[in-house]
């Protein structure tokens, strides 16, 4: 089996405040008392604006009008509504959205009505099992984007294919078994043979030439514990070789493991920091955030509340960009919100609610962060849910 060594590495971190050569953010609160930790950017109502959905409401722009869309049940702390991934599921030229749940153990999709203050429709699409957040991604690769969920119990992932009769799309499953599965799931090209691989906290599936109906060779090359979603697989430095990056779901540190070859000829995979003060890393991302037209910054943060109880569980909240330096081997951290500690706190979970623990205005990075250029000014802005809000960051550039 590879392995993963913990170096003593020290990151080299940005100013926090905005430099010259790089993007100003303005902060829009889009809803102050949301809950939901999972949000997306779509045309709801076919204007040409992209909105926002947010777990049972979205959100029309450019005033951010809220308008229902379903009722979602709450288990706890938690409303079960964990993704939001934009999708003509039947075909009729609107845009619906594929969701995903933990408690209620479901993936399915959300029917948008075409009609203003119309109630959407929920269609199960299948139970894996608890499935925190899920991610869209080409799978198959026939250039279409596929569901990915992270089903604890079970690796699975869904392809989208379009039914015979033209009419929308149906969602083929893909059973990988239970044995790999865990907290975090990832895709990225481990071996650079130009096919996505899926990655879990345990090791990759390799895709092969026909990735839709070849099995997938198992490798369990490392063991990561309880990450965010995605682990992702980039080749960082440029040397021919992928390095992973994942962050820790449910205590600290956002990671990266550079790969080499050891003396026995096997890969070895040596962790070192990103971030280590950083806890509850949930959400991981690549972005153009400079707009240098490369997607090579990560964007990833702080959920807020992802337990209640767990390391730096009250620590302020964290929505942030990271850039690599290849020459250095080392990375900058840019912050783009940094939130205050939560007060008074009380002592036991179930008692403790993000909305009234943290200050007023608090954003974090949920289970999903879209980064997407929502007002149309050709840069990335970025739509961040938790449970302490709504919040929407605008690109406002270098300028």
């Amino acid at each position: 089996m590879q392995r993963i060594l913990l170096a003593a590495v020290v990151a080299a971190w940005a100013s926090w405040p905005a430099a010259a050569d790089e993007p100003k953010w303005k902060k829009h609160t889009i809803g102050a008392t949301s809950e939901f930790e999972a949000a997306g950017a779509l045309d709801v109502d076919g204007d040409c604006k992209l909105d926002i959905v947010s777990g049972g409401f979205w959100y029309k722009a450019p005033e951010w009008t809220q308008y229902p869309i379903r009722e979602v049940t709450r288990t706890g702390t938690y409303l079960n509504d964990f993704a939001v991934i934009p999708i003509d599921a039947d075909g009729d030229g609107d845009k619906d959205f594929v969701t995903a749940a933990y408690f209620s153990k479901d993936v399915g999709w959300v029917e948008n009505p075409g009609k203003l203050g119309e109630k959407w429709t929920y269609h199960l699409i299948d139970t894996p099992g608890p499935s925190e957040a899920a991610a869209a991604v080409d799978l198959s690769g026939d250039g279409v984007p596929d569901i990915l969920p992270n089903s604890t119990n079970v690796v699975v992932w869904y392809e989208v294919k379009k039914k015979a009769d033209g009419k929308g799309v149906e969602f083929k499953k893909h059973d990988f078994g239970t044995a790999a599965a865990g907290h975090g799931v990832g895709t990225g090209d481990v071996n650079l043979d130009g096919r996505t691989d899926l990655l879990t906290p345990k090791g990759w599936f390799e895709a092969p030439s026909d990735p839709a109906n070849d099995t997938w060779a198992w490798h369990p090359d490392w063991n990561l514990g309880a990450t965010g979603i995605q682990i992702t697989a980039k080749d960082l430095d440029g040397d021919g070789k992928v390095e992973l990056v994942y962050g820790m779901g449910h205590n600290f540190g956002l990671f990266w493991a550079k790969q080499s070859t050891g003396p026995d000829g096997k890969t070895v995979w040596t962790k070192m920091p990103i971030d280590e003060r950083v806890a509850s890393v949930h959400t991981q991302l690549w972005a153009d955030v400079d707009g240098d037209g490369k997607a090579e910054e990560l964007i990833s943060g702080k959920r807020v509340y992802a337990h209640e109880i767990e390391p730096g569980a009250t620590d302020g909240s964290l929505v942030a960009w990271y850039k690599f330096d290849p020459k250095a081997k080392a990375w900058t951290k840019h912050v783009i919100f940094q939130g205050e500690p939560a007060k008074n706190a009380p002592e036991k979970g179930p008692d403790r609610r993000a909305l009234k623990d943290f200050p007023a205005g608090t954003a974090g990075t949920g289970l999903q962060v879209d980064a997407v250029d929502i007002d149309g000014d050709g840069d990335i802005d970025l739509v961040c849910p938790g449970k302490s809000g709504l919040y929407l960051f605008e690109n406002l550039g270098t300028k």
